[in-house]
């Protein structure tokens, strides 16, 4: 691990450690192009997506995806029409997916550019979050046959953000917790922790208002600290629950490639450090695919290896994707 926590929903605070043109669709107006870029590919749909997620008042809020990225997104939809995934399990999806991004730069702080809360979606590069964030979007599409890119950006915003809709800052699942309590209220995924084996992790979540300075957005916005302050006491409540790293090698039977894991940390007011997905190898050992800080989207070979390395790590959290239905 670098000196940073690699979590987008923290912030990256310091701590001292052949295709139908019909099948791919876009809607214009939300997904506007440059003047500056070329023709947009013939391949790309203008129509009219299903109103499948609700949409929220604020997803104008949103970058704009490059060229680049559009021409990326659709070439991962070929694929998986190509492939038939729509046919095949959430977890063969959900690694079919995120084999496509191997390689992709990792980059921190993507989310916090702005001091205005932008839903910010991105193909060509990630943090340990947005990766996974990323393949799960995209493998709930596939999986019911969705090649819309407004779609996909917005199931982005319903796994980001409390109960799906982005209202500013303290509106994001900043910590890993609470991103997995909101999205299992919903039915994207399912805590499997205590299931496996998991011992209560006791701690009070307060890392971001005792550590104000590191976050820009908290620095000097009175409005979102208090808000970010309250956030926490309700957290609270919650329980939290972890496979220490020593027990991790006797779940590895009963994990899915695809589940995601949340590396829990021994750092007072702290849950998670890091994220990444299970994958399984050829050979059966059982891995982590996951955006490696500093570095890039690779496969760590051994999944209990690679905690034990892990800086402060005392174990895993792990969730898994719930079958796509819209």
């Amino acid at each position: 691990m670098t000196t940073g926590i690699n979590l987008h929903f923290l912030s990256q605070a310091k701590v001292n450690p052949s295709l139908h043109n019909s099948n791919i669709l876009t809607n214009k107006t939300s997904v506007p192009q440059h003047p500056k870029e070329i023709e947009k590919s013939p391949n790309i749909s203008t129509a009219k997506p299903p109103n499948r997620i609700e949409k929220s008042p604020n997803i104008s809020a949103a970058n704009t995806p490059t060229q680049e990225e559009m021409e990326h997104f659709q070439e991962i939809i070929e694929n998986a029409i190509a492939q038939q995934l729509y046919n095949k399990s959430m977890p063969d999806i959900i690694i079919a997916i995120a084999n496509q991004f191997l390689g992709t730069p990792y980059q921190a702080g993507l989310l916090d550019k702005s001091q205005e809360e932008t839903l910010v979606v991105t193909l060509d590069k990630f943090d340990c979050v947005l990766f996974i964030e990323t393949v799960l979007a995209m493998a709930r599409g596939i999986a019911v046959q969705d090649y819309y890119y407004e779609t996909f950006r917005d199931r982005i915003m319903d796994q980001r953000y409390q109960n799906g809709q982005l209202n500013g800052y303290c509106s994001r699942l900043h910590y890993f917790s609470s991103w997995i309590d909101d999205n299992e209220k919903r039915g994207t995924v399912e805590n499997i922790t205590v299931n496996l084996g998991g011992v209560p992790l006791n701690k009070q979540l307060n890392y971001m208002s005792t550590h104000r300075q590191s976050y820009p957005q908290l620095v000097d916005n009175q409005v979102n600290y208090q808000c970010i302050r309250e956030m926490e006491a309700k957290l609270n409540s919650l329980k939290i629950n972890y496979i220490p790293t020593h027990q991790i090698s006797r779940i590895y039977e009963r994990l899915q490639p695809g589940d995601i894991i949340g590396v829990a940390t021994d750092i007072p007011g702290l849950d998670v450090t890091h994220t990444g997905l299970v994958y399984r190898q050829t050979n059966g050992n059982i891995g982590l695919i996951h955006a490696s800080p500093g570095r890039s989207v690779r496969v760590a070979g051994d999944l209990q290896q690679y905690v034990g390395n892990v800086k402060h790590a005392i174990g895993i959290i792990v969730t898994r994707p719930v079958d796509s239905v819209f």
